[in-house]
């Protein structure tokens, strides 16, 4: 098993190599994504101030400082339009699917924009989770843990040219150009910040089918809050008992009860391309206690996309306060 992953390793160095000369040529990849934007227009997220919704906090909601850029440096801007809808993203057995399609809830005119720092028209979005209940009619005591609502911007320019997300592409959506256009604050319970942080003993059942030993051996990890309020993640060696050494990054949300597990999340081996983390579907997630943070459980896919060949594995982790 040791050769077999270890040589498989080596695919994973090659595809490095890759990358870091894609690196070295990030000049030239860097003038094809500006060339590409100047030929439309888009609007970029200059800081995400509130993407979260907690209950039961009244001042909840959620607020996005943007900036329009286009081809003459911002001239073509006529008006942002705001589009809100809801997601039903917790429907039970036998209740009515609470899903509202989105409708336009207000239209931001180029006037109101200010003049940002490098020239370009620039405005902060704020929408309160009160504002949001009443536009689409949605009852605060219908809400959930998961649930989300769904605020799209549409660009519109003086020449009559309209983008969205729909015309999004993997350039424009990361890194300096973030131009989602698209935000689903999600509605979660409220997790304080000195809840399930610091040192936790890591163990996992059963064993990995890839390595034939613990996906985690029992490890000593640390908790940091993420991204977000209620995310949390730490750094782990999988397969360690095969000899690995490096670790890597593990993230997980505390929604209301569940512990949610989001894909794509590199393990650091490769068996053909990358065998990754995710959401074990199908099957009941990982539990916490809002009072109690001592221990709780993560269950998650191990090899998702079943890049090894034996099939997606449903580990368990339970985490102790050390």
């Amino acid at each position: 098993m040791k050769s077999f992953i270890r040589k498989n390793i080596g695919k994973t160095l090659a595809l490095l190599l890759v990358v870091f000369t894609a690196c070295q040529e990030g000049e030239e990849i860097f003038d094809q994504i500006r060339d590409a934007e100047q030929r439309g227009a888009i609007l970029r997220t200059v800081n995400l101030i509130s993407n979260e919704l907690p209950i039961g906090i009244a001042d909840a909601g959620f607020a996005v400082e943007i900036e329009e850029q286009d081809q003459q440096n911002g001239d073509l801007l006529a008006s942002v339009e705001v589009f809100v809808g809801f997601n039903d993203n917790t429907v039970e057995d036998g209740a009515a699917d609470l899903d509202v399609t989105e409708s336009l809830y207000s239209t931001i005119a180029a006037s109101t924009f200010t003049t940002g720092e490098f020239g370009l028209p620039r405005t902060t979005i704020e929408i309160t989770l009160a504002e949001m209940l009443s536009f689409t009619g949605v009852q605060e005591s219908d809400l959930l843990g998961g649930d989300s609502f769904s605020i799209r911007l549409e660009l519109i320019l003086t020449d009559g040219r309209r983008f969205s997300n729909d015309d999004n592409s993997g350039t424009i959506t990361g890194s300096y150009f973030s131009s989602p256009f698209l935000y689903t604050p999600t509605v979660v319970c409220p997790v304080g910040e000195e809840q399930f942080v610091g040192e936790y003993m890591l163990m996992t059942d059963p064993i990995s089918p890839v390595g034939g030993v613990p996906t985690w051996n029992t490890q000593t990890v640390t908790l940091s809050i993420g991204e977000t309020s209620t995310q949390r993640l730490f750094s782990a060696i999988y397969l360690e008992g095969l000899g690995f050494t490096g670790a890597n990054d593990f993230s997980f949300d505390l929604v209301c009860g569940n512990v949610n597990v989001p894909g794509g999340q590199s393990s650091g081996l490769a068996c053909v391309t990358l065998i990754s983390f995710g959401p074990a579907d199908g099957v009941a997630p990982g539990s916490y206690d809002p009072a109690d943070d001592s221990t709780f459980t993560i269950v998650f896919a191990e090899d998702e996309t079943n890049d090894c060949g034996g099939g997606v594995a449903i580990i368990t982790a339970t985490l102790t306060k050390v």
